[in-house]
C-alpha cells in the first residue's frame, strides 16, 4: 500500500520532489546453486524508500537483519558459488522427498 505523505511543515521535500512512504513487501524465493547442486529457500522483507539523491531503493531483511539482495548479491552457503537460478516459492520442498 503506498501513501502519499508530504514532508515538513509546509508539506513540501523541496526542489518537487514528494516523498512516498511504503509498506515492507514479503517475499519468498527458491534457489539453486549451479556450481554445486544445493537448493535452499530464502524470506524476505523488502522496504522502500527514497534516498537523499531522490533515487527509490529497496533494502532487504531477513529475520530483522539487513541482508543483500539475494536477486543481485547471492551465494551459495555450501560452496559460495555465485552461479545462482532463482526458483519461485516452494519449489525446493516440493522436490524433496515426503518422508513418514
Amino acid at each position: 500500500m503506498t501513501r502519499r505523505e508530504p514532508c515538513g511543515l509546509g508539506g513540501s521535500c523541496g526542489k518537487g520532489v514528494v516523498m512516498f512512504r511504503v509498506e515492507p513487501v514479503h517475499e519468498a524465493y527458491s534457489f539453486v546453486c549451479l556450481r554445486c547442486g544445493h537448493a535452499w529457500e530464502g524470506s524476505y522483507e523488502i522496504r522502500h524508500s527514497v534516498d537523499d539523491k531522490g533515487r527509490l531503493r529497496a533494502d532487504y531483511y531477513e529475520k530483522s537483519l539487513k541482508v543483500p539482495s539475494p536477486l543481485t548479491a547471492n551465494k551459495c552457503p555450501t560452496c559460495l558459488g555465485r552461479r545462482i537460478r532463482i526458483l519461485r516459492p516452494g519449489r525446493v520442498q516440493s522436490a524433496r522427498p515426503q518422508f513418514d
